[in-house]
């Protein structure tokens, strides 16, 4: 019989993620915590966003956060094309 270690992300009661590492775990905590501290500061935006617009955009910052701080830092926009529609463009084919 192995035994098998796991790692879960809970938030709020709610399980979100289960990992193999406890680095992954906490990197994808650490991320959540990020999305967390964004969200208030979508929703001062002057944008009308809906609770689940915001909390998607908080989230797609915070999971590109080295990214975006690059872009904030005046960094060049890094040329590749989105993940969806790369993936439907494989699929197509």
């Amino acid at each position: 019989m192995a035994v098998i270690t796991q790692f879960v992300v809970v938030r709020e009661g709610v399980e979100k993620m289960t990992f193999t590492s406890k680095k992954e775990a906490d990197a994808y905590d650490k991320m959540l915590d990020i999305a967390d501290n964004l969200l208030p500061f979508i929703q001062a935006s002057e944008l009308e966003l809906d609770e689940a617009e915001c909390e998607k955009l908080a989230f797609y910052f915070a999971s590109n956060k080295d990214e975006l701080a690059g872009l904030l830092k005046g960094a060049p926009v890094a040329k590749k094309a989105p993940a969806k529609k790369a993936a439907k463009k494989e699929q197509s084919e």
